[in-house]
């Protein structure tokens, strides 16, 4: 498994399992504007997305991070706003290694967290991240909030 950060013009790498990603959230399927949303994100530097990538070099996950400013800590942090793996390759350890690989570039890049929310029902991502070290902040009618500090 190699995980690899994309830029612009490797969109289409995750593209398809951006749609996907939302499709598990009950948004509609629209490939076009799942890829016309990314394009936008990655042109403007409004978002980092890591892909893994199998042993012939097709995706099977991914993760998107936005920025998130803290003016009393002075620095900038992450937001891990979406985490998908392909259910093909699901209970191999790649949300997790997505997870690290984003939880570096935060290291990377002076971040003193990281967030993220997750559905309330979603109970494989919050042991997931439990067991990663995210604490949880908020609970919601239909999120809770999870947060580790770097």
């Amino acid at each position: 498994m190699k995980i690899k950060r994309i830029d612009i013009d490797e969109v289409n790498l995750v593209s398809d399992l951006f749609d996907q990603y939302r499709v598990f959230y009950k948004q509609p399927s629209d490939k076009a504007a799942s890829t016309s949303f990314l394009s936008q994100r990655l042109s403007n530097k409004e978002s980092v997305i890591f892909v893994a990538l199998n042993e012939v070099n097709q995706p099977v996950g991914f993760t998107q991070l936005y920025p998130k400013y803290s003016s009393a800590r002075l620095s900038k942090n992450w937001i891990l706003n979406d985490l998908y793996v392909d259910e093909a390759y699901r209970k191999r350890g790649i949300g997790k290694q997505l997870i690290k690989t984003a939880m570096a570039f935060g290291i990377q890049t002076g971040a003193t967290f990281i967030q993220l929310e997750t559905q309330k029902e979603n109970y494989t991502a919050q042991s997931l991240y439990k067991a990663i070290g995210f604490e949880q902040q908020v609970a919601t009618d239909d999120f809770l909030l999870f947060k580790i500090i770097l």
